[in-house]
């Protein structure tokens, strides 16, 4: 076994499992302590790294594309305080961190394990249950309900309706920016069947938190990591023409369309042509990936 004791942290490597223990110091960050453990799979890994430097070194884990939640709904924006999978080093220690690299190196190497993306979570989220309260917004979520209470802070318009509980399975999809200058953040909830996400401002959305940039606006995305966690994973295996969580997607077609009586194509032009916008709207809000898109695209323009 191999183990690194930091104040930011300790790593441990038993050989399947890099288990990671956020650090008592008071410079840990409350988003790594509220996080708590993680325990990574073997399988989960894409790579692992040490940078020395001059007073400290970093240690880095590389996750395998899809293969966390938590990295899904971020998509590499926490800031490098908030950041689980990272370790800084003392450089008393450096010799132990290029250990536990060798070791983790090899272990892949011995398992031979595919660095390249996956189509399931291989780590569970954030425990449940969660709330979190920061921004307009005080979320909970219980592993099948989420129920958003507002706050003073919120817009009349939006508090209006008092708090909402959406069920699990009338999500869509997780949103989540951080708050950057003066730009707000934001958490939000695409419902199935609802209006696109991009309409209405998180201010002015009942299925939003509009996020102003305070210590705890980070905690929102361990909510949005967690709901995350319980849908389908993007690129799972799916029935022939259906997308995960977004509806009917055309899947390509070697059999002709059948003619209409005038000879022409027997799909309406303008249905078509609804259809690509209703694609390429999937694709922004990162509901379809690009392959599935393409593919999509394709088999629509095949029938114009």
């Amino acid at each position: 076994m191999a183990e690194i004791i930091q104040r930011d942290g300790t790593w441990t490597f038993d050989g399947d499992t890099v288990r990671i223990v956020p650090g008592k110091d008071k410079g840990v960050s409350l988003f790594r302590r509220t996080l708590g453990e993680i325990a990574v799979p073997l399988e989960a890994l894409a790579g692992i790294s040490f940078e020395a430097g001059r007073k400290s070194g970093r240690l880095r884990l590389r996750l395998r594309d899809g293969a966390d939640p938590l990295l899904r709904i971020t998509g590499g924006k926490l800031d490098d305080a908030s950041e689980p999978y990272r370790l800084t080093v003392e450089k008393d220690r450096f010799g132990v961190a290029e250990y536990l690299v060798d070791e983790v190196r090899n272990a892949l190497l011995l398992d031979q394990v595919d660095p390249g993306p996956v189509d399931r979570y291989l780590l569970p989220g954030p425990a449940l249950p969660i709330t979190v309260g920061a921004g307009d917004a005080t979320v909970s979520f219980d592993g099948e309900r989420i129920r958003l209470e507002w706050n003073w802070k919120t817009e009349e318009s939006k508090s209006s309706g008092g708090p909402r509980t959406l069920a699990l399975d009338d999500v869509a999809a997780v949103e989540w920016l951080a708050s950057a200058g003066l730009e707000n953040g934001y958490l939000r909830f695409v419902v199935t069947g609802g209006t696109s996400a991009a309409s209405t401002p998180p201010k002015y959305d009942p299925h939003a938190v509009d996020l102003y940039g305070f210590r705890k606006d980070p905690l929102m995305a361990l909510v949005g990591a967690a709901v995350v966690a319980r849908l389908p994973h993007p690129r799972a295996a799916s029935p022939i023409g259906e997308a995960p969580g977004a509806g009917p997607v055309e899947a390509p077609d070697s059999t002709p369309a059948p003619a209409t009586a005038a000879g022409g194509g027997g799909d309406d032009h303008d249905a078509l042509l609804r259809r690509l916008r209703e694609l390429g709207e999937l694709h922004q809000s990162g509901i379809l990936t690009a392959e599935e898109f393409a593919t999509a695209k394709k088999a629509v323009l095949g029938r114009l």
